[in-house]
């Protein structure tokens, strides 16, 4: 790793720290995080080339200051008249605590007011240490809508009245799902992009999982934080076997599991183990479960879909969703054959949130497959061809039916 990667690295991980130690002192959520991202700024300019400082955190911290210094300096005077006392305690000890605040920093940028997106962009910006630009090219979208949602969120933070501590016990389960959600959704994009000409976007993955490692450091015992650990990496690991060289997605039974990531499965495994037998279930760790059984088959006959059906039927019991619904019925197709699954699929398509969506046209396709129905497979996966945005897997649904066009038709 060249030294600007490192430095980029630590920034990233050092980015939340410094943001809670101005927050908690000033209470001003939206000038810190601009003075913490103008720190972020100067210290990848200068340490490339000068050397990371000593005491980096302590470094940022006091540029951050200064910087907050000056703004303050700059509006009216009952305001620095508030804000000059605190913003003027001299850099030491003090500004850089041992206690980590960086699961109060989620906590606020996934606070209830904001919307997903907006706790999202955030969460990516504040504890995550990314620019605008860098999530923009995330989620490809333009910079100027990140950075208006950015705002927004800030503005909205502000006038909530929302204070940086730790909400009372009986808020901060509800306010700790709501970070674990988030953290989830910018795993998903990051895996299956919902657009565009890749399929995966390493960095959200890569940031998801390296903000739900921190939190379960901070929160080793709570079951749900090590499930979503756990399915994160069990998931991951078979990203390096997704993809053909020309970008092309490759399904799970078809990957070659010699180039699956061990390493990350057998921690994920034990993760997903320990919580199992020592924290109450939940939807997370369910699927940390489904996506072990399937990382520990040897080959994609050898998996065990009855033990699979189980466990999706536990998860529909306790977080029924769109997608657990079309996973739940590949599972049943798989046990009890794909005529059985057929039927269900009709059921779950009077569903709104599925009428018309690419996967279960896909799933449609995949079961008449397994039916032996090849024609109107291939009428599902052209269907799910033109409905999806992304351009690998639509890719790939086209692939599916041109397999199964008749040479006569070709």
């Amino acid at each position: 790793m060249n030294a600007g990667a490192e430095v980029e690295d630590r920034l990233r991980e050092l980015a939340p720290q410094v943001l809670a130690v101005l927050v908690r002192r000033s209470g001003d959520f939206d000038d810190c995080e601009d003075a913490v991202q103008e720190a972020l700024l100067a210290a990848a300019t200068q340490w490339p080339t000068e050397g990371v400082p000593g005491n980096p955190k302590g470094w940022l911290i006091t540029v951050a200051s200064r910087r907050l210094t000056e703004r303050w300096r700059n509006e009216s005077a009952r305001r620095r008249r508030e804000r000059t006392a605190a913003a003027q305690v001299p850099p030491g000890p003090e500004l850089a605590p041992a206690v980590d605040d960086t699961l109060t920093l989620l906590l606020l940028c996934c606070h209830p007011s904001l919307k997903p997106v907006s706790q999202v962009a955030l969460t990516l910006r504040a504890v995550g240490g990314l620019t605008t630009a860098e999530i923009a090219r995330a989620f490809l979208i333009p910079e100027a809508t990140v950075a208006q949602r950015i705002s927004r969120a800030k503005q909205r933070i502000r006038s909530s009245g929302a204070e940086f501590r730790m909400p009372p016990p009986q808020e901060r389960a509800e306010r700790i799902g709501a970070v674990l959600h988030v953290l989830y959704l910018i795993f998903n994009e990051g895996y299956t992009a919902s657009s565009g000409t890749a399929l995966h976007r390493v960095e959200l993955t890569s940031e998801a999982i390296r903000l739900t490692r921190q939190l379960h450091q901070q929160l080793p015992d709570d079951g749900e934080v090590a499930g979503l650990l756990a399915l994160m990496l069990l998931t991951d690991a078979r990203r390096p076997a997704r993809t053909r060289p020309d970008g092309t997605l490759v399904p799970l039974a078809e990957q070659d599991r010699a180039r699956w990531d061990a390493q990350a499965i057998a921690e994920g495994t034990a993760l997903i183990t320990e919580a199992l037998a020592s924290a109450p279930i939940g939807p997370y760790q369910l699927q940390a479960a489904i996506a072990a059984v399937h990382d520990e088959a040897a080959r994609a006959s050898d998996t065990d879909w009855v033990q699979i059906l189980g466990l999706y039927e536990l998860l529909r019991n306790m977080a029924p969703g769109p997608m657990v619904t079309l996973n739940r019925i590949v599972a049943v197709a798989m046990v009890q054959g794909p005529e059985a699954g057929l039927r269900q699929l009709d059921d779950a398509e009077r569903d709104p949130a599925l009428a018309g969506h690419h996967r279960l046209h896909a799933v449609r396709g995949h079961l008449l497959d397994l039916a032996g129905d090849r024609r109107a497979a291939r009428t599902q996966y052209q269907l799910a061809a033109r409905r999806t945005l992304s351009i690998p897997e639509r890719r790939y649904l086209e692939s599916r039916a041109a397999r199964l066009t008749p040479p006569d038709e070709a």
